[in-house]
């Protein structure tokens, strides 16, 4: 079996792809095993098809290619070499991007909750390259001349910069890191290339209602709650002027409603049109506020394929007829104004737009653009494709047709379901209303009984892995006239008003688990089958009355459910009703909402983009697919994954399906099971305001400070001085090199056991000199030279360099040789009588946890002592130890309060290597040890210790500690490290006597 169906998940989605599967020139995967590397971007070129075949058929999907795109593919070289330098002061960005890029690449388990996917992190990797790096450097400046001319001739007047990421793999935390990005950088420093204001333009008000998460306002703001930015830079995210609206709001709006006759006497004789809309800048007003009080703004655009100008003088697809050219001039429509409001806020504020960042899975130019269909924006930068995100996991695999038992026909028919029932469905409400449900083509009830008998069974499973909600069937039709019809199929229908007693026909619906009536004819109070109008819901606007009348029933029983929860008037009047369904449709499987319990939607043309819903496992399409394009953006509705946790045993995402028909979507199948998974409960872990004398702050700090009292250096050396070198910090120092025959050599490097301790103890000296002892113009102090050259000697010859397997010369190596030195210079700081001053974060130089706020599925202890000692809401458990450690301090009589260091921001800066690092301590402890004032415990378990544990301790100890002492007003503080988890009772019953005793009486 082809190895694709056999392991299709290939990928870790915290890495960069290692392994990929062969496809084909068509995109479709090949037999043999998974090729090691990443797979190039490639993407689909469109071939202009025959305009001959009627416009009610299929067109043909046989004329793509697939093509590697260059551009994108020379970024990724560049990006992945920049992001393998390991010394951040190499990486050629602000402070603050550095920061940011730090904390997003931390490892699993300094994350609370969701950690970002490595595709969401190469994105943001790539427009800071483009906008930091890649402008300074002669050999990647061609990159961004190639973006510039694309966007010439697409968009003259803006600059866009496109993000091809595949469904499910969450932009909405690309456009969180992005805007920190942005804000922080601009809070912190005036510059062209940052700015804190931010217009989020979406397609409609369904993606506008969950972009709410990235306004810093929000109680479940991403920048918290998915710890998107470090505590310290909350304050400058908050600056941040933001304003989410969808591109509907740039329509000029009437400012003065007038009937025929009255515009007509107004108007006279005036050869001028009598202005009754709003202008430009009256527009803007309404629809970006507060930005336009800002010089330059940036622009994220979601779902960015809606957004682009015609082509020019062009006219790739020709002419198109019937529902075809309807489909056109909407999206025609829709691109032009989205577009031209940009441009207009381009052209009113005094810098103008500062970048335009397009966020879609499918950034290609829709039907009635001028381009053909399905051409890739030119300005893509970054590309993660729907393949890509399979095989790491990331989303559903999609399973289609690919055989049946109809011998009649060459083709599948259930995977090109369109070609064979389109002509015989209405086109029109009027059409529909010569039919009646049963009416429908056995064609199509066939196809709804086939994928409803597999729904069954997927619903069995859930309800025995005892997933709360139910798996969900959707159905996208092509017209209001098709989807009222199988929607009265599916879920029942009534004719006349059986309130009234004067029901003349009634049925209960073809698929038992979807009616909407219940055995005896009556409504169930929570209807399970939803009809949704896209279009109509996502423009805000008073439903149109075909449609009210067609789910009028529905749209009542919502009413009640949502008056008995909260309150009478929460759902009153017609303007409401639109809002009603989108909360229904936004709701669909997510507990205590209204959309809890809805176990199939029936879509009047396409499922709105942003829909996510983790739990559709089933789509049925019932209507034409033009493209790939198209295919790729319903079948996305389905291919968000419900479980995230990792499979302990292979480190990967385990395979999740979404089973697809009639959509002709070029994918694969697979015979497999995915046995459901209960997904994770989530904890928010925050602070208790009730709790607040339990407040711990901190000192954040950046650095340190050293003030040497004499010229005269001398070192006291501890056991924290050792360095210990093993083949594995250097590599293999001994290989035996044999041929087929003859005698085997083995092979050393001798020439580092050449070297002698005067030349070692030079070199160590000398980097010492170089990064610890220079004065203030940044020159080195050269006379202290010899004094440094001994202390180098004396820490080698008193045996504190211990080599294992290794030859001495081996401490010569660049990062040897930075640790070597880290130890001397702290070892000349412990002897010396001066001070040691820590150096404070100058934008936000104060911690609390007071600040905490965030979820997570990791497992939760929640902190509750009479009377309680920890202002944080719960403990997160990463390990076993963590319970066990809490407990004693909760029932410890002298802790006064304690505190998790889990997104709480307390870091210690350290050097490794010669590069900074930060150190997140266990847990921060406030201890009444005796003395006047508590103490501040920083608090460490570890068990075996490396070289980088060792750093981490001695600065702690050796540095922090003194120099925030030192500092002053934020009171006394002391480290303490635990070895063994099964004492730490006993360890920490000791440790506190240990203090007591050295108070003076």
């Amino acid at each position: 079996m082809n190895s694709f169906y056999e392991r299709p998940i290939l990928n870790s989605p915290y890495r960069a792809p290692e392994l990929h599967h062969p496809l084909d020139q068509n995109g479709q995967p090949l037999e043999g095993e998974p090729r090691q590397g990443r797979r190039p971007s490639r993407f689909i070129v469109p071939v202009p098809a025959s305009r001959k075949k009627a416009s009610t058929l299929q067109a043909s999907l046989d004329l793509e290619t697939y093509t590697e795109n260059a551009l994108i593919n020379e970024i990724r070289g560049y990006v992945d070499l920049w992001r393998s330098l390991r010394n951040p002061a190499d990486w050629g960005v602000t402070a603050v991007s550095q920061r940011l890029l730090e904390h997003w690449r931390r490892p699993q388990e300094w994350w609370a909750g969701p950690r970002p996917f490595f595709c969401q992190l190469e994105a943001v990797e790539t427009i800071i390259w483009l906008t930091e790096v890649a402008p300074r450097r002669a050999a990647s400046k061609g990159l961004l001349d190639q973006i510039a001319n694309a966007n010439e001739e697409a968009n003259p007047e803006l600059f866009r910069l496109a993000m091809k990421m595949a469904t499910g793999s969450g932009k909405t935390t690309v456009m969180a890191m992005l805007i920190a990005w942005q804000a922080v950088n601009a809070a912190r420093k005036e510059s062209k290339d940052f700015s804190r204001a931010f217009l989020i333009v979406a397609p409609g008000i369904t993606i506008k209602d969950r972009l709410r998460v990235l306004q810093p306002s929000e109680p479940d703001n991403y920048y918290e709650t998915r710890e998107i930015v470090p505590p310290e830079m909350l304050p400058d995210i908050r600056r941040a002027e933001i304003v989410i609206t969808n591109y509907h709001a740039f329509q000029h709006r009437e400012t003065l409603a007038l009937p025929k006759v009255a515009r007509s006497f107004l108007q006279g004789n005036d050869p001028e049109p009598l202005k009754t809309t709003e202008t430009d800048a009256e527009m803007l007003e309404r629809a970006c506020g507060k930005l336009l009080r800002y010089d330059r703004v940036n622009v994220l655009n979601d779902e960015a394929h809606h957004c682009y100008r015609h082509k020019g003088g062009a006219d790739a697809e020709g002419a198109l007829t019937g529902d075809d050219k309807k489909e056109a001039a909407e999206n025609e429509e829709a691109a032009r104004l989205w577009i031209n409001g940009i441009e207009a806020l381009d052209r009113k504020l005094s810098k103008g737009v500062r970048a335009a960042y397009d966020l879609s899975a499918t950034p290609f130019f829709l039907r009635g653009s001028g381009y053909e269909e399905g051409t890739l924006f030119p300005w893509v930068v970054s590309d993660f494709s729907l393949m890509d995100a399979i095989e790491s996991g990331i989303v559903k695999l999609p399973r289609v047709p690919v055989s049946d038992n109809l011998v009649q026909t060459d083709t599948v028919v259930y995977r090109d379901l369109w070609k064979h029932i389109g002509k015989d469905l209405p086109k029109t409400a009027a059409g529909a209303a010569k039919l009646s449900p049963f009416d429908l083509p056995n064609t199509l009830k066939t196809a709804l009984n086939a994928l409803y008998s597999h729904y069954e069974g997927e619903y069995e499973r859930w309800q025995r892995a005892g997933i709360g909600v139910p798996p969900v069937f959707i159905v996208v039709c092509q017209n209001t006239a098709i989807s009222k019809l199988v929607f009265e199929w599916i879920a029942g229908f009534e004719r006349g008003d059986a309130e009234e007693g004067e029901r003349v026909a009634f049925h209960a619906g073809h698929l038992e688990l979807f009616r909407n009536y219940d055995e005896q004819g009556a409504r169930l109070p929570r209807p399970r089958t939803l009809l949704i109008d896209s279009r109509q819901i996502e423009a805000g606007d008073a439903l149109d009355k075909g449609f009210r009348d067609a789910a009028g029933p529905e749209i009542e029983q919502f009413k009640r459910e949502l008056a008995a929860r909260e309150g009478a008037g929460a759902a009153q009047g017609e303007a409401s009703e639109s809002a009603l369904l989108r909360e229904v449709m936004n709701t669909v499987g997510r507990p205590g909402r209204l959309g809890e319990q809805i176990r199939c939607v029936v879509s009047v043309s396409m499922l709105t983009e942003g829909w996510d819903t983790n739990t559709v496992t089933h789509i049925l399409g019932v209507r034409a697919f033009g493209t790939q394009l198209l295919c790729e953006q319903v079948v996305g509705r389905g291919l968000r994954r419900q479980s995230y946790d990792l499979n302990p045993e292979t480190g990967l995402f385990d395979v999740e399906y979404a089973d697809i028909m009639g959509i002709p979507f070029d994918f694969a199948s697979s015979p497999q099971v995915a046995k459901p998974t209960k997904p994770k409960p989530v904890t928010r872990v925050h602070a208790i305001k009730e709790r607040e004398a339990l407040e711990i702050i901190f000192p954040r700090v950046s650095g340190y400070r050293r003030d040497l009292p004499s010229e005269k250096l001398e070192a006291v050396f501890t056991e924290d001085s050792r360095l210990e070198i093993t083949p594995a910090d250097i590599g293999p120092t001994s290989v035996v090199m044999e041929g087929i025959v003859g005698a085997g050599v083995t092979i050393t490097p001798q020439v580092l056991e050449r070297l002698r301790p005067s030349e070692i103890s030079f070199n160590l000296a000398k980097h010492l000199l170089y990064t610890s002892f220079r004065d203030e113009d940044g020159f080195p102090k050269q006379h202290l030279f010899p004094q440094i050259q001994r202390l180098a000697r004396r820490w080698l010859d008193e045996g504190y360099l211990v080599t294992k397997g290794v030859p001495v010369g081996a401490i010569l190596y660049q990062d040897q040789l930075a640790r070597a030195a880290e130890k001397i210079d702290i070892a000349c700081t412990r002897a010396s009588e001066g001070r040691i001053v820590a150096v404070l974060d100058p934008y936000n130089p104060k911690g609390s946890t007071r600040h905490v706020n965030f979820i997570t599925s990791k497992p939760c202890w929640r902190t509750g002592a009479q009377p309680p000692k920890s202002h944080i809401s719960h403990v997160v458990l990463d390990s076993s130890w963590e319970e066990q450690l809490a407990l004693t301090l909760e029932t410890h009589p002298r802790v006064l309060a304690y505190a998790k260091n889990q997104a709480l921001g307390f870091e210690v800066p350290y050097l490794d290597s010669g590069i900074t690092r930060r150190y997140l301590a266990d847990f921060l402890v406030r201890l009444d040890d005796g003395a006047d004032e508590p103490l501040n415990l920083v608090l460490e378990v570890k068990g075996i210790k490396d070289e980088a544990d060792k750093a981490k301790a001695q600065t702690t100890r050796e540095l922090w500690v003194p120099g925030v002492n030192a500092l002053g007003g934020f009171g006394r503080w002391a480290f303490a490290e635990f070895r063994d988890w099964a004492v730490m009772d006993e360890d920490f019953a000791a440790l506190v006597d240990q203090l007591l005793k050295k108070v003076p009486a």
